[in-house]
């Protein structure tokens, strides 16, 4: 397998979950500041011209909420995944928030242009952004996170999301320590093997 990815992005998850479960892969970068995300040669793999993009043995994959189970799938053994429908599910749900209320919050930072075309609506989503990010970890920290890890005893592929959209919270002018459960979660997940490699990249 080979993964695309570009560094501080959302990619670091598939990056923690790969080496979680223990799967031979190949780690391309990509570097954002040349549009190589842009380029005919990658968009053919991902007309979103986006990371991270998972090349397979079946085929591509480009959204983590789909990238990660799939991972944790190919190796059963690493225990990554609630084997309990109802417990998957909500895994599924965090990971769904993380991928449609999290990360676009987030992204109004720096991808107005995504949305809006005048620069003043460029700059209103950014102040914004604080706020916004603070209410979110807010729902997440007293709604979601159950402890020790986001769905409780067992760690899943949804730890290595949780702490990867919680590594934007400075850039976004938000301390983790307002979350003490979510901040505990960051530090812990910062001890694993994974995560050290994943974040060496």
């Amino acid at each position: 397998m080979e993964l695309f990815y570009a560094k501080g992005t959302v990619a670091q998850a598939a990056l923690i979950a790969l080496h979680e479960a223990d799967i031979p892969f190949t780690a391309t970068r990509m570097d954002f500041s040349q549009n190589a995300q842009r380029t005919p040669d990658f968009l053919a793999r991902n007309p979103k011209g986006r990371v991270p993009t998972l090349i397979t043995d079946h085929g591509v994959l480009t959204e983590t909420p789909a990238m990660l189970p799939y991972i944790a799938g190919l190796n059963p053994a690493a225990n990554l995944l609630p084997t309990d429908p109802y417990q998957l599910a909500k895994m599924n749900e965090l990971t769904s928030y993380l991928a449609s209320t999290a990360h676009v919050n987030h992204a109004h930072r720096m991808r107005g242009a995504r949305w809006a075309d005048e620069q003043s609506s460029f700059e209103d989503m950014q102040r914004k952004v604080p706020q916004n990010m603070r209410d979110t970890y807010n729902y997440l920290e007293t709604e979601v996170f159950r402890g020790p890890w986001a769905m409780g005893e067992q760690y899943t592929v949804a730890d290595a999301y949780l702490f990867t959209v919680g590594c934007w919270l400075e850039g976004d002018s938000v301390d983790i320590n307002e979350f003490p459960a979510i901040a505990a979660h960051a530090a812990a997940m910062r001890k694993r093997p994974a995560v050290i490699a994943a974040l060496a990249y």
